[in-house]
C-alpha cells in the first residue's frame, strides 16, 4: 500500500492545491488525480511521477501533460502520510527557490500546529 495523501490547509483554511487544481483543464487536472492515486496504491513509484528534492526534506509530484510540466510540492508526515502544499506549473529546469520555501514554511506551520488538527 502507498501512502496516504492530504492536502494542506493555511490558517485562514484555505487549499492552495485545490486552488491550482480549479485553475487547470479537466483533463489536466484529471491526469494530476491518476498521479496521487498512483501515490496511493503502489509502494514504490517511479521517479517520473515522485522525486525527493534534496537536500530539502521536500516531495515533488511530477506530471507533464501536452508538453507543460506541473508539479505540487508537498512533505511527509508521519511516514505515512504525504502532505501536499501547493501546485505551480514549472518553467524551468530547476524548481524555483521561491516555491521549495513557500512549501517549507507551509511544512513548518503546519508541524506547529500539531498537524493536521482543523
Amino acid at each position: 500500500m502507498g501512502l496516504s495523501v492530504d492536502f494542506y490547509k493555511t490558517s485562514a483554511l484555505k487549499c492552495p492545491v485545490v486552488d491550482f487544481l480549479d485553475s487547470l483543464s479537466g483533463k489536466v487536472a484529471q491526469k494530476i488525480t491518476w498521479v496521487l492515486r498512483l501515490i496511493e496504491e503502489i509502494d514504490v513509484v517511479p521517479i517520473k511521477y515522485f522525486k525527493k528534492l534534496s537536500p530539502y526534506d521536500i516531495w515533488e509530484v511530477r506530471i507533464d501533460f501536452s508538453g507543460n510540466t506541473y508539479r505540487i510540492l508537498s512533505f511527509m508526515y508521519n511516514e505515512a502520510q504525504l502532505i501536499l502544499t501547493h501546485g505551480f506549473i514549472k518553467k524551468t529546469q530547476k524548481t524555483p527557490q521561491n516555491e521549495i520555501e513557500k512549501a517549507l514554511t507551509y511544512k513548518n506551520e503546519y508541524l506547529t500546529n500539531g498537524g493536521w488538527k482543523r
